[in-house]
């Protein structure tokens, strides 16, 4: 999959600019500028597209990130988005719960999505209340930024605990299908730089770009 180049660019710059301390504010300006096109990007759809593009799901058959439902994307971005940063940065509580949002978007999960397949997918998205799932999603990004901001340089050396990883699986947001529960390991074996680099940046753009590929087709 090609990614957009700009977008590539911005990811591979901040990526550079977080490693070093005299660099490090100036590469959260570089990500907070990258999340803000993506963003534009999926506002743009809610503009352009129609319910039923949302729901479609053009490559049912294909592996990758495209062959998934543009809504399903939306969701899954933003519950990992909110279960990194809040359950294992901040240690505070999901938006999803304090904002009551399963309800809102009246979703039947409260998980990432990934132990999800193909007619599964479509039917989970036709359930969501598309109007509250773009409520969650600006209210994900704003809260994480503010929590990203509060880091210390320091801080992104800090590792995941024990306690906290085995609190993550209490709270039952990521599925025990084995096409989701590695995600707990991999998530725990990043330091809190690491978990910068992948959900809140580059697995937005993964996704983003398969959405528009998605897009693509259904208009083509």
């Amino acid at each position: 999959m090609i990614m957009n180049k700009a977008w590539s660019e911005l990811n591979k710059t901040m990526q550079t600019q977080i490693k070093k301390k005299d660099t490090y504010k100036a590469g959260i300006d570089t990500l907070f500028d990258l999340r803000k096109q993506l963003m534009e990007t999926l506002i743009s759809f809610k503009e352009e597209l129609s319910r039923g593009d949302f729901d479609a799901i053009p490559f049912i058959n294909a592996d990758g990130y495209h062959s998934k439902t543009i809504a399903y994307s939306i969701w899954h971005i933003f519950r990992i988005e909110d279960i990194v940063a809040h359950t294992l940065v901040s240690e505070t509580e999901q938006v999803f719960f304090w904002g009551n949002y399963q309800d809102r978007i009246n979703s039947p999960i409260i998980t990432t999505g990934n132990e999800l397949v193909k007619e599964q997918i479509e039917d989970f998205s036709k359930r969501l209340n598309l109007k509250e799932l773009y409520s969650y999603i600006f209210e994900v990004k704003d809260s994480t930024e503010k929590i990203i901001n509060s880091l210390s340089y320091d801080e992104l050396k800090k590792k995941i605990s024990e306690e906290r990883k085995e609190y993550l699986k209490s709270l039952k947001v990521v599925s025990d299908d084995k096409n989701a529960i590695w995600l707990i390991d991999y998530w725990c074996g990043k330091d809190i730089r690491g978990l910068i680099q992948m959900p809140f940046s580059r697995h937005w753009i993964m996704h983003i770009e398969a959405s528009l590929r998605i897009k693509n087709r259904i208009h083509s």
